[in-house]
């Protein structure tokens, strides 16, 4: 018999991907969030469309009920909404036939991510947001990576959306050995300057030869507000996903002086790390 709650609800976070050079395999988990459930609905939720990533994953993953849903992050701009919804759908449809217990929860991360993945075609948004964190996820297998640092992470959001499964249709269908040599060893730096706390070395770390530009090229305000940040001190930066969203991070102490150099033609949000990923909890 299934004895799990009527109600139940999921937290899920935002997440930024690639992080510069881990294309399609590096993720962090970000502090805006998207929340789902069935059962009772909390002030300020809509009913889930049939067409959204988060209920389509959550019928392909086997769940049978009407779902509530309200959002913090932004759509079509690089935060991992789709990841963290698709992410909140197969942890509902868990939910459903097992209850919110945490034991199995984490059992069944795994098979989370691989129904997550591929309704998006790459794991790094839903790794972070399931896992939390800072994550290297390949396939169905996602590693957090640990880190003394606690940075504010900087997000410039400007006015228009990219679509991602557009935006991979103008990267190159092969690269040569040279970029794709520069871009292992900076993803490898970038893994080790996290785990130990060297934030001298994350500005190199963060360089790529295999997407940014081409994306840039797209939208150079962009590029135009990462230098700013840069200039005015962040540690490092990126361009979030596919954009047109560029994160930064920086000390807590530096934070506001970073979002004020950045142009007034965007939304200036500053963030944290997510520790926590997708969260069952009954209602």
């Amino acid at each position: 018999m299934n004895s799990s709650p009527r109600s139940i609800a999921v937290r899920v976070p935002a997440s930024s991907a690639n992080l510069g050079p881990g294309f399609d395999v590096l993720g962090m988990a970000v502090s805006l969030h998207i929340e789902a459930g069935f059962g009772n609905a909390p002030a300020e939720s809509n009913q889930a469309d049939e067409k959204s990533p988060l209920k389509i994953a959550y019928r392909h993953a086997g769940g049978t009920r009407d779902l509530w849903v309200r959002s913090q992050i932004p759509v079509g701009k690089g935060l991992g909404f789709s990841g963290a919804a698709r992410v909140a759908g197969c942890a509902l449809a868990h939910a459903e036939k097992n209850g919110t217990d945490a034991g199995m929860f984490d059992a069944a991360k795994p098979e989370i991510l691989r129904v997550a993945a591929a309704l998006e075609g790459h794991p790094d948004n839903a790794g972070a947001s399931l896992h939390g964190g800072v994550v290297a996820s390949v396939d169905n297998i996602a590693v957090r990576v640990p880190t003394p640092l606690d940075p504010a992470v900087i997000v410039w959001v400007p006015g228009q959306q990219t679509s991602t499964k557009e935006s991979r249709t103008k990267l190159p269908s092969s690269v040569s050995f040279a970029d794709a040599v520069f871009n292992i060893g900076n993803t490898a730096l970038l893994v080790a300057a996290l785990a130990a706390g060297d934030i001298s070395a994350m500005a190199l770390a963060t360089r790529d030869r295999l997407h940014q530009d081409l994306r840039f090229a797209r939208v150079p305000e962009s590029k135009t507000a990462l230098q700013s940040a840069l200039a005015a001190g962040a540690w490092c930066g990126w361009m979030s996903g596919s954009g047109p969203t560029v994160a930064v991070l920086s000390s807590q102490e530096m934070a506001q002086k970073i979002a004020d150099s950045l142009p007034t033609n965007g939304t200036k949000i500053v963030l944290r790390i997510a520790q926590l990923g997708a969260e069952l909890f009954a209602v």
